[in-house]
């Protein structure tokens, strides 16, 4: 599947009811026979301000050539309100560029809420 980031898609106009989340699945075609699929969540109102966390040293499982990058953590809109979700290690996967850098994930205000933008390699 093609790598690809939600903040560069188009949503069609929608309404939020009620203060409700609302999630889309977008299909966006690949060059193969395969569709990469994300769904998006649109949240009604701003997130909290991110919480401080201490990162715990790396993971010492992982090889030594391979890279890993600490993705804070950040508030989830489960439908009716915000979750915290704790931070990660996330590790480069073989299949991506050895120049690659994480893009880390964020809310971007829309039009009709807020949407997240998952972190990816790029």
């Amino acid at each position: 599947m093609r790598a690809f980031s939600l903040s560069a898609i188009a949503l069609s106009t929608s309404v939020l009811l009620s203060g409700a989340a609302m999630a889309d699945t977008i299909y966006v075609p690949d060059s193969g026979s395969q569709v990469a699929q994300a769904t998006v969540i649109l949240a009604p109102t701003a997130p909290p301000a991110p919480r401080e966390e201490m990162p715990p040293p790396p993971s010492t499982t992982t090889t030594t050539t391979s890279v890993q990058v600490w993705e804070t953590g950040h508030w989830v809109w489960n439908g009716s309100d915000w979750a915290w979700t704790h931070g990660q290690y996330v590790v480069r996967p073989t299949t991506v560029s050895t120049t690659a850098t994480w893009q880390p994930g964020h809310w971007a205000q829309q039009p009709n809420g807020w949407m997240w933008v998952e972190g990816h390699w790029q």
